[in-house]
């Protein structure tokens, strides 16, 4: 089995999209990240949905967590709002890591080996020009590997 087998479409995302936009997909479809694209359709990155959060989350509440307790239920309730304009590109993680990418060929074990290495729980998957055509996640792939 190879990774064109177990690809999907997927939803993507510009830099510039708004960053409530992308919560919006992610909660929507139930999504554990989505994939940012350029321009050409090229995966450029994946934005694990954690990273959202991040950014959506007050920096004292990440710094002290007891803190976040203290904050009243109606005002934690609103903490998305946070997001307002901010795009996509700002919730991008600082750190570069390696860009969870495979072409159709891939296998299986490349695709496991791959999302355990760059700590991503999904896989873009291109042609062989670089354009996206679906992604493997790792609940799919984790299905397909325990239904042999």
């Amino acid at each position: 089995m190879h990774a064109g087998d177990l690809a999907v479409p997927f939803p993507t995302v510009h830099p510039r999209t708004r960053a409530i936009e992308a919560a919006r997909l992610l909660a929507g479809q139930d999504l554990p990240g989505l994939v940012v694209v350029d321009d050409e359709g090229c995966p450029v990155t994946v934005l694990p949905g954690t990273q959202v959060l991040r950014m959506a989350v007050p920096d004292y509440c990440q710094d002290d967590p007891a803190l976040a307790r203290v904050v009243d239920e109606d005002a934690a309730d609103l903490f998305l709002r946070e997001l307002g304009d901010r795009t996509v590109a700002e919730a991008l993680p600082r750190e570069r890591r390696e860009l969870p990418v495979v072409t159709a060929d891939a296998t299986v074990l490349e695709l496991a080996a791959l999302m355990a290495r760059s700590r991503s729980p999904l896989v873009a998957v291109v042609d062989p020009a670089g354009r996206m055509i679906g992604a493997v996640t790792l609940d799919g792939l984790l299905d397909r590997m325990l239904a042999r």
